[in-house]
């Protein structure tokens, strides 16, 4: 009985982390379109200081993971120090941004297609600069992604989304996509190494010190010199208190969201987070295509469905992975 409890309770966790992660990160998404589409005012002005949500997020998060390392620690030390993010940081800065100033070129549904496609410059690297050697399953999954957001670029996009658009620019919108990938891949890399020198490192803390020297850069960014924009932005959410809100709705999903993830991850494992982010993303393309009411083309849905046919495939295969090394290790 004890273990059918306890068995209960996990799967009761499960779809606690299930729901939170989709529930938090579809209704961003939401938000994200809306603050960057939408009109405001009477004089249906738009909010182009897209990269302010970047240091709103900034702030919010470093706050949320302040309060949670004061909770949680006591008095515990051992992990990363906080300068040893400046790098992270700075790419963590830079990537975000050219990822959320795609949306004034593409639609919603592209960004994220665009940017599930992280694998593709992963494996490009490991073949050309690493010489790593992947297998058939591999590349098909590849294949499957990239074809797929290939398809979506080329598809006649309705003449309704791209009026929505603030400076429609498909070239430009997927260039930022692959950029903020490429500088993702880096940040990824630069926190594990931190992980593995500092193995006592929290999730709190990475949080913290990501979030710090973002806010840091942000806020030389946004209001480094006399008519950086993000006084431009501050006063806009000042004349239009409806985008302050949105993008206050916005930070506190983002920071909600980051603890549903580390949840998941400390109880689950990455590949179940992998799996919940990936079938999230599919869901918020549909809420966007229902909400927006810009419905996708028929050929637009097939590269939908075969971009996240190759990243459930990719799931799979690590799963696979992940059982053959656990029977190794069994007999030992």
């Amino acid at each position: 009985m004890e273990s059918h409890g306890a068995g209960l309770r996990r799967v009761l966790v499960l779809a606690f982390c299930v729901a939170g992660i989709w529930s938090a990160y579809i209704y961003q998404g939401v938000l994200q379109e809306t603050v960057s589409t939408k009109r405001f005012g009477p004089n249906n002005e738009r909010f182009e200081h897209l990269a302010f949500l970047n240091l709103a997020q900034n702030v919010v998060c470093l706050v949320w993971s302040f309060i949670m390392l004061k909770i949680w620690s006591n008095g515990k030390s051992g992990g990363a120090p906080w300068w040893s993010y400046w790098s992270a940081g700075i790419t963590n800065t830079i990537g975000p941004a050219m990822g959320i100033e795609a949306l004034k070129y593409i639609s919603y549904p592209a960004q994220v297609l665009a940017k599930s496609s992280k694998m593709i410059p992963v494996m490009l690297m490991g073949t050309l600069v690493y010489g790593i050697t992947y297998t058939i399953q591999e590349y098909v999954c590849t294949l499957l992604v990239a074809g797929g957001v290939s398809m979506f670029a080329l598809s006649k996009t309705s003449s309704k989304t791209i009026s929505k658009l603030a400076h429609p620019n498909a070239p430009l919108g997927y260039g930022l996509c692959f950029l903020n990938l490429a500088f993702d891949g880096f940040t990824n890399a630069t926190q594990d190494s931190i992980s593995a020198r500092y193995p006592k490192t929290s999730a709190w803390d990475i949080m913290f010190g990501m979030n710090l020297w973002g806010t840091i850069y942000n806020m030389i960014f946004m209001f480094g010199w006399p008519t950086a924009s993000g006084y431009e932005a501050v006063q806009f959410s000042k004349q239009h208190p409806e985008a302050a809100w949105d993008i206050l709705l916005y930070c506190l999903c983002g920071a909600v969201g980051q603890n549903f993830i580390f949840l998941t991850i400390s109880r689950f494992g990455s590949l179940t987070n992998s799996t919940i982010t990936t079938t999230r993303k599919f869901v918020s393309i549909v809420v966007s295509s229902v909400l927006s009411g810009n419905p996708l083309s028929e050929k637009q849905w097939t590269s939908v469905v075969m971009v996240f046919s190759g990243l459930s495939y990719q799931i799979y295969l690590k799963w696979r992975k992940l059982q053959r090394m656990s029977k190794k290790r069994k007999p030992m």
